[in-house]
Order: structure tokens, then C-alpha cells, then sequence
């Protein structure tokens, strides 16, 4: 049995889904089992969506990341890493060059993976 189960709620996926597809404007940033990707996300933009979801414990003190920037539009998609308007980590190569997914279970499009 396989299903496709589409959400921007991570705490939600985490319960449905094996295994995770991250997706940042239409291309694919991160896919892992969900106990990797949610362990040690690599890709920037996975670890922002991480950052927001809440925790059962009030206790747990947590880092949320704020995205700067303005989101690209989905119909004009810059060229390069289309995160990197708004990654803390890009450099003038993310902004020209478009990374594929590398790895092996879990792989990531970053050229600079966390």
C-alpha cells in the first residue's frame, strides 16, 4: 500500500509518513526516512519548516529560524538554488547553479548541507 500525503505540517507527516519529500517551490530539497530528516534535517529550508512545528513539551526550549527575504514567484523561478534568496548560508554559486538531490538514503540538493 503506498499513498501520497501532501501537507505543510511537519508534526503531521511525521505521524503518517516512513519517509519524507521536501519540497521548496516545486523542486525536491530533502528526502530521507522521516527518523533522519527529522533528526538532523540538511537542507536550510527543511530546518526552517522544523523550527515552526510545535512541541508537546512547553518546557522544551527550541530555536525557530525566520526566513528573510521575499519568496520567488513559482512562475518565474530564479535561476540557481531557488532557496537562496532567502538561505542564510548561499553564496554567489547557489544563486548560479542549481543543485540535484545527492546522497544516498538521505539526499539533499544543498551545496552547502548542514
Amino acid at each position: 500500500l503506498a499513498y501520497l500525503f501532501i501537507s505543510h505540517d511537519l508534526s503531521v507527516v511525521r505521524h503518517f509518513a516512513d519517509d519524507v519529500l521536501v519540497l521548496y517551490l516545486g523542486r525536491a530539497v530533502e528526502t530521507a526516512p522521516k527518523d533522519q530528516l527529522f533528526a538532523a534535517p540538511r537542507h536550510p529550508y527543511s530546518k526552517a519548516l522544523l523550527s515552526t512545528t510545535p512541541r508537546a513539551d512547553p518546557t522544551a526550549r527550541k530555536e525557530r529560524i525566520k526566513l528573510e527575504g521575499e519568496l520567488p514567484s513559482p512562475m518565474n523561478i530564479p535561476k540557481g538554488c531557488a532557496f537562496a534568496q532567502r538561505c542564510w548560508l548561499a553564496t554567489e554559486k547557489c544563486r548560479a547553479t542549481m543543485p540535484e538531490l545527492a546522497g544516498e538514503t538521505h539526499q539533499v540538493a544543498c551545496l552547502y548541507p548542514l
